[in-house]
């Protein structure tokens, strides 16, 4: 095996080096415009917006007024701008609240005001006023269900943008005939702005016949009112083309791929190739631990695609079919499929983890894997196989003390993920 310098504290570097490159105070005032002759209102949601709107004003010459949301613990101190806080990933009473006020924020404007949209990651969750005719709980029961469907973001988004009051260009047609610039830190696969946050204002071409087939297509049980909802037309989107959105610019400030890039060059300045296989990788987390598990196997024993030692890092979204009790997130489920698949393969060692600091529902990132994690958990009585199949990834490596735990990192660039192989 060749001299390759802490593989557990270089990978931990890379995914260090991928949320910094994210950080609103980095990337987001090069894209401010000039101050308005009106009125400049800030509105925002996502996981990213308290620490935007932070940025915004220490950049901002003019005046200042508005309100953005953001999930529990993500708040950043702001002096003019109202920071509200919410449940994430699934809604409660401070979102519906704040959603409602945020559209009071934009009602009345001038063509001579300017909006401000910042959105980010987990915006779909927290901007949860209900399309008319649903209730709170009626969107909880969906987001329940989309979570554990098993469906791609694209199609979960193409949902919510349905049963909304402000997704699917809804709160950008509320600003007409203001100025609206949306500034996007982009947690999706492809970076379409129609799936990040659902896309509050951005023209959405899908219909709520598209959405209803996402809830048939994966047997989803929904409140008898969102089906009907769906099924009548009553809760279609903004369409492309809609003269309220005609003063409506968005500019993507971030992207995967940029922390991507920020982490391989981490990894070449250790002396290391670094291989982009993706951004936007998606699928069941499992299938792709198994996958990539394969490359990897290819990769140590034969030196094909590439030679060793490199990293072979990608970003995207994927998705877990809940089927157990455990406690689980795609990140851990990706690791674990990958540790069971390797089979304690000597000479490789990954990390992957949610660069906003939450895999799932638990403050917890990610994890690492080593090429001793099978024995290891064997030797504490776990059973690596049964806690797949209970997608219990959480449990499986904290058990270890594996997990990689960030606390919020005020950004989101959707998932990372990089595995460092060397020869056996």
């Amino acid at each position: 095996m060749s001299n390759v310098p802490a593989p557990r504290a270089l990978l931990r570097q890379m995914f260090d080096a991928a949320v910094a490159s994210a950080q609103p105070a980095l990337c987001l005032p090069p894209h401010l415009p000039a101050p308005p002759r009106g009125r400049t209102i800030v509105i925002g949601a996502g996981k990213a917006s308290a620490a935007m709107a932070r940025a915004l004003e220490d950049h901002w010459p003019g005046p200042l007024e508005g309100l953005v949301l953001t999930r529990y613990g993500y708040d950043v101190s702001c002096e003019r701008i109202e920071i509200a806080q919410a449940a994430h990933p699934v809604p409660d009473e401070a979102g519906l609240l704040a959603s409602r006020r945020i559209a009071e924020k934009v009602t009345g404007l001038t063509e001579d005001d300017l909006v401000i949209a910042l959105i980010s990651g987990g915006g779909s969750s927290l901007l949860v006023a209900p399309a008319p005719g649903l209730t709170l709980d009626d969107k909880r029961a969906v987001n329940a269900a989309l979570l554990a469907s098993g469906a791609t973001i694209s199609e979960m988004n193409c949902v919510r943008r349905h049963l909304s009051a402000l997704k699917g260009g809804r709160l950008g047609a509320l600003c007409h005939p203001a100025r609206v610039l949306t500034l996007v830190i982009s947690d999706v696969p492809g970076d379409d702005p129609r799936d990040i946050a659902s896309g509050p204002t951005v023209a959405d071409p899908t219909t709520c016949a598209d959405a209803l087939a996402v809830v048939d297509r994966y047997r989803m049980a929904v409140p008898d009112a969102v089906r009907r909802l769906l099924e009548n037309g009553e809760g279609e989107s903004v369409k492309p083309g809609d003269p309220r959105l005609a003063r409506s610019e968005l500019r993507m400030i971030t992207t995967p791929q940029v922390a991507l890039e920020a982490a391989a060059k981490v990894a070449r300045d250790a002396g290391l190739a670094a291989h982009i296989l993706g951004d936007s990788l998606e699928g069941e987390a499992r299938d792709l631990g198994k996958a990539m598990a394969g490359i990897a196997r290819q990769v140590a024993l034969r030196g094909q695609p590439f030679g060793t030692p490199c990293v072979l890092m990608s970003g995207g979204e994927t998705t877990v079919t809940v089927r157990g009790t455990g406690r689980g997130g795609r990140n851990v489920e990706f690791l674990l499929s990958l540790a069971v698949a390797l089979d304690g393969l000597a000479g490789v060692h990954a990390i992957a983890g949610d660069t906003d600091g939450v895999d799932g529902a638990e403050e917890i990132a990610g994890a690492h894997v080593t090429p001793d994690t099978l024995a290891r958990a064997w030797a504490a009585g776990i059973n690596p196989r049964a806690s797949l199949d209970a997608n219990d990834g959480h449990g499986f490596f904290r058990a270890l003390g594996d997990s990689v735990v960030t606390g919020p990192t005020l950004t989101n660039v959707n998932d990372f993920r990089a595995i460092l192989v060397d020869r056996p």
